[in-house]
């Protein structure tokens, strides 16, 4: 999770950094006024639609990575349930032959009690 921080961190510093290196670039420059607050405003609705193309772009690999986290977690279970079920077809199995030989022991046992 430390990661997806740090990206949207990078990623938020990163608009910051460019809206403030181009608004002091424009303020900075040898024009008139009024054609620096028509290049600020022109450059704040550019960032503004980057911004948006991010975000969008962001959502969508959010998305993708939601699914492909659920598709492990299907996988996941699936396998847990098949090891549940293999070792309870293995604890069946055994327990049958315990009785099984349990069975042939008592047996045994009642024979040697009968042949005395």
């Amino acid at each position: 999770m430390a990661e997806k921080t740090y990206g949207i961190d990078f990623l938020a510093g990163f608009v910051v950094g460019a809206l403030v290196g181009a608004a002091a670039a424009l303020l900075f420059a040898p024009q008139a006024g009024e054609e620096t607050r028509v290049l600020i405003r022109d450059k704040g609705i550019e960032i503004k639609d980057h911004a948006g193309e991010l975000s969008e772009e962001a959502r969508r690999r959010a998305e993708q990575l939601q699914a492909q986290a659920r598709e492990k977690t299907e996988k996941i279970q699936t396998k847990v349930k098949e090891a549940i079920e293999e070792g309870k077809t293995a604890a069946t199995t055994k327990k049958e032959e315990l009785l099984s030989q349990l069975d042939e022991s008592q047996t045994a046992v009642d024979a040697l009690v009968e042949g005395e």
